[in-house]
């Protein structure tokens, strides 16, 4: 069942997690994370409108020469490491025996949106098999043989790097012509519907509140 609602606050929301961010406070930042949880938020919410928003505005201080790169890696740590904290919460305990290969496409540094992707997954009973950063296509390919999932999910944060997922997504279907194909990331709000529009087993997910509605309609076909 989907219960999860978008809320209209998230400025007010990741304010606090992102000033933890900025200095570099992992013990603030998990605390505000835990209690926006026992107050009764949704994972989803608290991972789309405080942690990725809070990642973003991070982002975009660093683009501007705001914060260093160190500083931006560091609130990006601290985040995978709270997300990390969170997994025995949001994990099913309730199994539907499906599988899931969640990664990036080659060169793509910038994970945390596959690992929210992969947690999602799990909180519907997913096994989600998350390979994190930067994964080249023949080596995605090949544990994907092995593993037999029911679908692939790919992330895309950087428009430049729209070329190489199109050709992993090529790639991948000139070896495993059938597997449904997610993507979804921060590039695709610049642009690339196009690239997704030619090929037809592929799907743009834009946000987890739509990736929910998904895997809910997909596990009653």
């Amino acid at each position: 069942m989907t219960i999860t609602q978008k809320n209209d606050t998230k400025d007010i929301l990741y304010d606090p997690f992102l000033e933890a961010l900025l200095s570099g406070n992992k013990r603030s930042g998990s605390a505000y994370i835990h209690k926006l949880l026992e107050q009764g938020m949704a994972f989803p919410i608290v991972y789309e409108q405080v942690i990725k928003q809070a990642l973003y505005r991070v982002g975009e201080l660093w683009e501007h020469n705001k914060i260093s790169v160190a500083e931006e890696h560091l609130a990006t740590s601290i985040s995978e490491a709270i997300m990390n904290e969170l997994f025995a919460a949001i994990i099913s305990p309730h199994r539907c025996s499906k599988k899931v290969l969640v990664g990036c496409v080659e060169q793509e540094q910038h994970q945390v949106g596959a690992k929210m992707v992969a947690d999602m997954f799990e909180s519907k009973g997913w096994d989600s098999y998350y390979l994190g950063a930067n994964i080249p296509a023949t080596e995605l390919i090949n544990f994907a043989r092995q593993l037999k999932p029911d679908m692939i999910a790919l992330s895309v944060s950087i428009y430049f790097h729209m070329p190489l997922f199109e050709k992993m997504v090529k790639t991948i279907y000139s070896e495993l012509t059938s597997i449904p194909i997610l993507v979804g990331g921060q590039a695709f709000r610049h642009g690339g519907s196009d690239v997704i529009e030619r090929y037809s087993n592929t799907t743009l997910i834009e946000d987890l509140y739509d990736l929910e509605i998904f895997i809910d309609n997909y596990s009653q076909t």
